[in-house]
């Protein structure tokens, strides 16, 4: 069983910062992708970053030149650094980690619970 807690959300004004933080436990093998959805009310749920265990960084569009994704693979953790949030950054925001049990065995998508990050003024 692998859980995936999060930490960090909460309210900010617009032009504010926080910083989001996923550790990932349990009987995981090795993680290839960590990243960052979010989910807002009414919409679909999007990427906002990943990093693969090699390095390699993928951002939404929106969220580029502002937030940056941080990982460590020792500690099996991965960070959001969100700044110059804006209101349309107000979402729900899910950890996701995608990786195997054992070696040889099939890959899964493992989630957060999700944590609230509101932007308001």
């Amino acid at each position: 069983q692998v859980q995936l807690v999060e930490s960090g959300g909460g309210l900010v004004q617009p032009g504010g910062s926080l910083r989001l933080s996923c550790a990932a436990s349990g009987s995981i093998f090795r993680i290839y992708v960590m990243g960052w959805y979010r989910q807002a009310p009414g919409k679909q749920r999007e990427l906002v970053a990943a990093v693969t265990r090699g390095g390699n960084i993928n951002y939404a569009d929106s969220v580029k030149g502002r937030f940056t994704i941080s990982r460590d693979n020792a500690q099996n953790t991965v960070s959001l650094q969100m700044n110059s949030l804006k209101p349309e950054d107000t979402a729900v925001y899910y950890c996701n980690a995608e990786g195997v049990v054992a070696p040889m065995a099939a890959s899964y998508d493992y989630w957060g619970q999700g944590t609230q990050v509101t932007v308001s003024s």
